[in-house]
């Protein structure tokens, strides 16, 4: 009996040595925001949340937000819904939270759909920004902004009445109907319209293809049968002007109907150089997310809260301020810019 007790007091010494020895191992878990990169140091990781998937201009964008957070190194997570959705990229946010990272940059889907979920985040002490197409300013610190939503939206009016002698009919193929950069920017356009040198002008529809091609191409095809006097078709989104170029292109309306808008050198060259869109505007979606980048980790290191009148250094892109909206604060990437036939070339594969 003696020997027996001697064996049991002998295991539950080894037991107890091998627990401690667990408990001092630790469970390997990074602090908030972090993760290790396997040397012992935290890497600080940043993500961004994109319309949806596919989306040209929302590659060449995460393709410049994760070159602002290699330089500053940190880890950029890139996403994006298969649909252009709230409800995939409230999903996706809701993972980001529980992997708890540092910052989250959205591309928003909707304006006011995401507000839960990234106050949720905010309320977690993950950093919070938009971009592009901006959230409400009670679920952001900040909005990186491409240019002024009224210039955008007025220059391409006043473009369109350049291309068609200021008479006709037009219309507009937007993206999708709760994107708030579109409906600010068609806002603008309709307010240009109201000026008295457009009286021979007619707005006759707002169309959403929902920044999907397939859509944009029927939406552009109902638009030309609804409307068979159509002068010219305005597309503030990369993925509607392409579709509206190609099916005009296709349907040999060359000179009868012109085309508009924003849209990607890469993608429009060939419609510029036919004649179907005699010029168009945009800015560098990769210098658009690269600033975006670097507002995140502005934030995340605290250089700036994203009140009014902060200042910060956003890597090659140089000093940027934060200004006052009428709701909260963003940063201002820069002006559009107009590419047409003498400068496409130049262009067209850079982005």
């Amino acid at each position: 009996m003696k020997r027996w007790k001697l064996v049991s007091l002998l295991m539950v010494f080894v037991l107890t040595i091998l627990a401690a020895c667990g408990q001092e191992t630790g469970s390997g878990e990074s602090s908030e925001g972090n993760t290790s990169d396997g040397g012992g140091e935290a890497v600080t990781r940043h993500a961004i949340v994109f319309k949806s998937t596919g989306n040209p201009f929302g590659e060449k964008l995460m393709e410049g937000f994760e070159n602002a957070i290699e330089e500053v190194e940190g880890e950029a997570i890139l996403r994006a819904p298969e649909q252009p959705t709230v409800e995939g990229q409230i999903q996706i946010i809701e993972e980001l939270i529980s992997q708890q990272v540092a910052s989250i940059t959205i591309a928003a889907n909707d304006y006011d759909g995401l507000e839960p979920v990234l106050k949720k985040a905010i309320n977690k002490g993950i950093k919070v920004i938009s971009v592009d197409s901006a959230v409400n300013g009670d679920s952001r610190m900040v909005h990186v902004n491409q240019a002024d939503p009224e210039a955008i939206g007025r220059i391409q009016i006043q473009a369109t009445s350049e291309m068609i002698g200021g008479k006709g009919q037009i219309a507009v193929l937007s993206a999708t109907s709760q994107a708030s950069n579109q409906n600010l920017w068609i806002e603008w356009m309709k307010k240009e319209l109201e000026k008295p040198e457009y009286d021979k002008m007619e707005l006759v529809e707002v169309a959403y293809g929902d920044d999907l091609r397939d859509k944009s191409v029927s939406e552009t095809e109902a638009l030309l049968q609804s409307y068979p006097d159509l002068k010219a078709i305005i597309a503030p989104t990369t993925v509607g002007i392409a579709a509206a170029s190609k099916v005009i292109t296709d349907k040999g309306l060359q000179g009868e109907v012109v085309v508009t808008g924003l849209g990607l050198p890469s993608e429009m060259a060939e419609y510029i150089e036919n004649g179907v869109s005699p010029w168009m505007y945009l800015w560098n979606p990769i210098d658009l997310g690269y600033l975006a980048g670097r507002t995140a980790d502005a934030l995340v290191e605290e250089q700036i809260t994203g009140a009014e009148g902060d200042t910060f250094e956003a890597g090659d892109l140089g000093s940027y301020e934060v200004v006052k909206t009428e709701d909260g604060t963003e940063v201002l990437l820069g002006d559009p810019f107009e590419f047409n036939k003498d400068n496409i070339d130049e262009w067209k594969d850079v982005y």
